[in-house]
This record gives C-alpha cells, sequence and structure tokens, in this order.
C-alpha cells in the first residue's frame, strides 16, 4: 500500500487522517468502528459498504460519513490493473467541539454529524473542491507542539464548512433561517438529553426544566432534525450501548440498565433493530476486528 502522506500519529484516537492512501490488486475487507467521526472520501475504486443491515455502493467521488461506534463494513474485490485511493479523516468531535462556540450553526453541523440521525451514510463531493483543501492543509497537519492542534483546527472547520455549504443537501439539514433562539432551544434540549439518556425518559420533565411546553419541546425538536425525541434518545442510547459493549466486559443487562434502566429483552429487541444484530454478535465482531 502507498501513501502520498504519511499516517499520522491517532494521538489518543482524536485525530487521524491518511490522504489518497492507495490499496492495489489484492482484496480489502475491513469490519470494524471508530470512537470518532470518520470522513472516508472515495477517489478511485468499486465496491461495497454495509451499515446497521443497508448496503451501499461503494465509488468514486462518494463520501462515507460513519458515526462514532457505528460498525460499518468496507469490502472491494481485488483485480488486475485496479486501484482503491481514498482519504481517511477520523477525528474526536469533543477535540473541536470548543472551537465552534463562536460559529453557533457550523457547532450544530458538527453535532448533526457526530449524534444526529443521517438517513443514509453516503454522499456525493467534488474531487477538485476537496483536493484543495486538502492540499492547503495537509502537509501542516504533521507539525509538532502547537502549531500541529491550530492546523488541524483549522483543517477541519474548513473541511466541515464545505461539507456544511457543498457535500450534505439542505433536505438533510435544518433551515438556514433558523432564529438564534428556536437553535438556542435545540441545543439545550440536546444537552438535557446527553445529560439524562441513562434515567428513563419523560417529556414532561425535560419541557419543566427548560421552561417550555411539552407540545413546543417535541414539535420544534422533530421539526429542526426530522426525528422524534423518543428516537433520538433512543439512538443516543444504542450508541453508548457500543460504546460499553467495545470497551467493557459488562452483561448485556447490565449495559441494558446503564444506558436507559432497561429491561435487558427489551434493549435486545432495541439493538437489534438499530444495527441488525445482537449486542453479543456486536461485541464478538470488534473484538475479531481487534485481533
Amino acid at each position: 500500500m502507498a501513501s502520498h502522506i504519511e499516517h499520522m500519529d491517532p494521538g489518543q484516537s482524536s485525530f487521524f487522517l491518511a490522504f489518497r492512501d492507495e490499496w492495489t490488486e489484492d482484496h480489502f475487507l475491513k469490519f470494524h468502528a471508530h470512537q470518532g467521526v470518520e470522513l472516508l472520501f472515495i477517489h478511485e475504486g468499486e465496491g461495497v459498504v454495509e451499515v446497521d443491515g443497508s448496503s451501499y455502493k461503494l465509488e468514486g467521488g462518494s463520501l462515507f460519513c460513519f458515526q462514532p461506534y457505528q460498525l460499518h463494513k468496507l469490502e472491494i474485490p481485488g483485480r488486475k490493473d485496479t486501484r482503491y485511493i481514498r482519504t481517511n479523516l477520523t477525528f474526536d468531535p469533543r477535540f473541536l467541539e470548543p472551537y465552534l462556540v463562536p460559529h453557533p450553526k457550523l457547532q450544530a453541523f458538527l453535532r448533526f454529524l457526530s449524534r444526529g440521525t443521517m438517513p443514509a451514510p453516503k454522499f456525493a463531493f467534488e474531487e477538485k473542491q476537496f483536493a484543495a483543501i486538502m492540499e492547503c492543509h495537509a502537509w501542516a497537519v504533521r507539525e509538532t507542539g502547537e502549531e500541529q492542534e491550530e492546523a488541524r483546527v483549522l483543517l477541519l472547520i474548513t473541511l466541515l464548512r464545505y461539507l456544511q455549504l457543498s457535500v450534505i443537501t439542505h433536505a438533510e439539514l435544518p433551515s438556514e433561517d433558523w432564529s438564534v433562539k428556536k437553535t438556542a432551544h435545540i441545543e439545550a434540549i440536546m444537552d438535557w438529553i446527553e445529560q439524562s439518556y441513562r434515567q428513563r425518559f419523560h417529556l414532561d420533565v425535560l419541557a419543566e426544566e427548560l421552561h417550555l411546553s411539552p407540545y413546543y419541546v417535541s414539535h420544534l425538536f422533530k421539526q429542526y432534525t426530522g426525528v422524534s425525541l423518543t428516537d433520538y434518545v433512543t439512538v443516543r442510547r444504542i450508541r453508548e450501548a457500543c460504546v460499553l459493549l467495545g470497551s467493557s466486559d459488562l452483561s448485556v443487562q447490565q449495559i441494558a440498565r446503564e444506558v436507559g434502566r432497561l429491561s435487558a429483552p427489551y434493549f435486545c429487541k432495541l439493538f437489534k433493530k438499530h444495527k441488525s444484530m445482537t449486542p453479543l454478535d456486536y461485541r464478538s465482531a470488534l473484538r475479531h476486528t481487534a485481533k
């Protein structure tokens, strides 16, 4: 395998970049998940990507966005005189969020990529625009010390802005004319969920603590995200369950209780619905990949 830019040190998994990695002839197969957001840009190649029980065609000009702990499988058949060229950028959203405080719309976009409910992980990108961004920043992220962190932040902000304006279509994002007040309410709701999803969910409690009406909270959230509050909480719980399945030896029953005071049978049913496999199969797949 050849790389036009060497792999970067993941640094506790907060940032990893491999620009225009090339794989030739040999069969390529990966089945894994990351603790951060993975942006996979396909320059050349043909294959299949499987995510949460659905299959997508891997082809040049396609971008795949995998959310934290979202198990995904990539397979590119080995053929003579064919190449698989990709750019892989994986980063921990918590690394970038503090730098986006002055930019609330971009901060909301990052939260959408890392925590939102995307109808599909596949998008189309423009090779020339993407190449221009990477050529301006990719070498700088190899610096050390403070210069390296600054370079990484600038690359991520520039790339997120490009994705926000040119790659992720408006149909999949909230309208740009949302008021500051409504956006603040949405962020308050999401912050509340982040702090409370491990407990039993009650809309009335959420609304009361935010001094809003239950109807307004429910309607606003659905209008902004395209999913109900209940579905969003479920997805957040499943994501946390994936973390625990991969990083602990807790039993399924213990994890079910940890992520929302759920019964084990109900938790297993939810998990299989969202991940197309049982919790134990997911844990087994992660450990097999690690080996």
